[in-house]
This record gives C-alpha cells, sequence and structure tokens, in this order.
C-alpha cells in the first residue's frame, strides 16, 4: 500500500481534547478502509503566517499512514465537511520518517535553549571588553578636573 504524510490543521477554538477526538475519528476511518496509521503526533497550537478564515493560530496534527488511495480521499472529504478543520494536507512519501518528526525535534530543541538563558552564546563571551559609555567618560574626567 502508498505511504501518506498527512498533516491537518484546526480551529483555534477547539479545545485540546477535542483535537484528539477528530484525531481518533479520523483514524478510525482509515484504520475501517483498510489502512493504518503508524504515527500520531499532535504538535499543538501554533501561529499562522497568514489569517484563514478569521483564525491567526490552529492545532496541528500530523499522520503517518500506510493506506489505500481511497481512505485517504475518504478522510479528505470528511475533513472537508468539518467546519473545526482550516486545512488539510496530504503528500505522498516513498517511505515513512522513524521516530520524531522535524517539528517536533524542532520543539525539542527550543525547549534546551529555553534552559540555556537569553544571550547566552558563545559569541557573546568572546567579544571582549566593552568601552565606556559617553557619560562614564564625561564623570571620570569631570572627577579628574
Amino acid at each position: 500500500m502508498p505511504l501518506y504524510e498527512h498533516v491537518f490543521l484546526a480551529r483555534q477554538d477547539t479545545s485540546p481534547q477535542q483535537v484528539e477526538e477528530l484525531t481518533t475519528q479520523f483514524k478510525g476511518i482509515i484504520e475501517g478502509l483498510g489502512g493504518k496509521v503508524t504515527k500520531s503526533e499532535y504538535w499543538g497550537l501554533k501561529s499562522l503566517t497568514f489569517r484563514m478564515n478569521k483564525n491567526r493560530k490552529a492545532h496541528f496534527t500530523l499522520f503517518n499512514v500506510d493506506a489505500p488511495p481511497a481512505a485517504i480521499a475518504e478522510v479528505e472529504r470528511q475533513q472537508r465537511i468539518n467546519e473545526d478543520i482550516l486545512r488539510v494536507m496530504t503528500v505522498r512519501v516513498d517511505e515513512l520518517e522513524e521516530g520524531p518528526s522535524a517539528m517536533m525535534r524542532k520543539s525539542d530543541r527550543d525547549e534546551r535553549r529555553g534552559e540555556r538563558g537569553f544571550g547566552d552564546r558563545d559569541r557573546d563571551r568572546d567579544r571582549g571588553e566593552r568601552r565606556p559609555r559617553r557619560e562614564d567618560e564625561e564623570a571620570a574626567s569631570d572627577g579628574e578636573e
């Protein structure tokens, strides 16, 4: 059977529990038509680059699917009917990615950066001493006179 990566965006008004219900509903459709969802990832509520149907954010969910084309067509049809789904994209791939997707690896990397703190980069340490500000120079020269 062909392999697919399927991403759908749910409205920002929906709760994470409702998105989970939608996920199980769409998995059921795929499995009912002879396919299987090998991986399901909830990427969270993310900001959109541009507004879609008056929404500035959306809940992102990824499926790795091993299913016949009819199952994918039916899921996309159901998602077009559902008013909570903003966008859908399905891409046929040669092989499915094992482990976490690029979005999940990115969020892990961002979390590690947050622990390190702002401005704690190697290049900041290599900059050397900062020259004194103009007020400091004036105060130093006033004290010398």
